[in-house]
C-alpha cells in the first residue's frame, strides 16, 4: 500500500463507524484535507477495540509519517549542563526513553478536531491504541488522575519508548503557591516513575503553560529548579523541550 492508500483505507475506516460523516469521499479531498480529516476522526474517536488490519496500516501510516517529520535522538544533541538538554522541537520526534504529555483529568487525550495541543499532538502520531491503554489504566484506577501525579504507558509509533502523562494545575486568575507546589509534583513525580521504570532519559514539554494558564517564565523556573535538585541524586538524562521562540528564550536565560 502506498501512503496515500493507508490514508484513505484509515479515513474509510473510521468513517463507517461514524454515521455523521458517511457521505464523506476522501478521495476528491486533497493530500492536505486527507490529512486533517484523518486526525479529526481519530482525534474524536472514543476508547474502543481496534481491529488487527485497522492497527497494522495505521501503525504504518504513522511510523512513516514521522519519519517524513524527522527523528531527534537525544545523543545527538549537546547538553547545556551535565545531562540536561534545552532542545525546540516536535516532541513527537524525539528518541529517547520517555516524553511527558501534558494531560487533562480524565487521562484520555484530546477530543478536540486538530487541537494544537501536545496531548492531542501526543495521541494523533502514537495512534489510537494510546487512548485505549489511558482508558484501561483508568477504568483500572477507578477515578479521575489528580494533579500532580503521573501515569505510564508505550509509546506505540512515537520513537520514544514511553509517554508518561501528568497533570498539571489549571491556574484561573492569581499564581498560588498550591499551583507551584502541584506543578513541582508533576516534575518530581515523572522523575520518579521514570527511574521506577528503569529509564535513562525524559523529556518534559511545558507543562500547565498553554490552556492552562499556569505563567510561562515562573513555570520555567519551576521546572529548572525541581530538575536540578532531583538531580543531585539522580544521573537520569533530562530535556527540556520547547516548541516556540519565545519559551526558548525563557530556558536559554534561566539555564545560562
Amino acid at each position: 500500500m502506498t501512503q496515500t492508500e493507508r490514508r484513505i483505507y484509515l479515513i474509510n475506516t473510521l468513517l463507517a463507524e461514524n454515521g455523521g460523516y458517511k457521505s464523506c469521499n476522501p478521495e476528491i479531498l486533497s493530500v492536505t484535507e486527507q490529512k486533517k480529516l484523518l486526525r479529526s476522526l481519530m482525534n474524536i474517536r472514543m476508547p474502543a477495540p481496534l481491529d488487527d488490519e485497522f492497527v497494522v496500516i495505521q501503525d504504518e501510516y504513522l511510523k512513516q509519517e514521522i519519519n517524513e517529520k524527522g527523528i531527534t535522538d537525544i545523543n545527538s544533541l549537546t547538553p547545556v549542563e551535565k545531562d540536561i538538554y534545552l532542545w525546540q522541537g516536535d516532541i513527537t520526534t524525539l528518541k529517547c526513553d520517555a516524553i511527558v504529555n501534558a494531560a487533562n483529568s480524565q487521562m484520555l487525550g484530546c477530543f478536540q478536531p486538530l487541537h494544537n495541543c501536545i496531548d492531542n499532538c501526543i495521541h494523533t502520531y502514537s495512534g489510537l491504541a494510546l487512548r485505549n491503554a489511558c482508558y484501561q489504566l483508568m477504568q483500572k484506577q477507578g477515578f479521575e488522575e489528580p494533579t500532580g501525579q503521573a501515569k505510564i504507558t508505550g509509546a506505540f509509533n512515537l520513537p520514544c519508548k514511553y509517554v508518561i502523562h501528568t497533570v498539571g494545575p489549571i491556574v484561573n486568575e492569581e499564581l498560588t503557591d498550591k499551583h507551584r507546589e502541584l506543578l513541582k509534583s508533576c516534575y518530581i513525580s515523572c522523575l520518579k516513575l521514570s527511574e521506577e521504570n528503569g529509564l535513562k532519559s525524559i523529556a518534559f514539554c511545558c507543562i500547565s503553560t498553554g490552556v492552562f494558564g499556569f505563567p510561562k517564565k515562573e513555570a520555567a523556573n519551576i521546572a529548572v529548579d525541581t530538575v536540578r535538585a532531583y538531580k543531585q541524586h539522580s544521573d537520569i538524562k533530562v530535556v527540556f523541550n520547547v516548541f516556540e521562540d519565545k519559551d526558548r528564550y525563557i530556558y536559554e536565560n534561566i539555564l545560562r
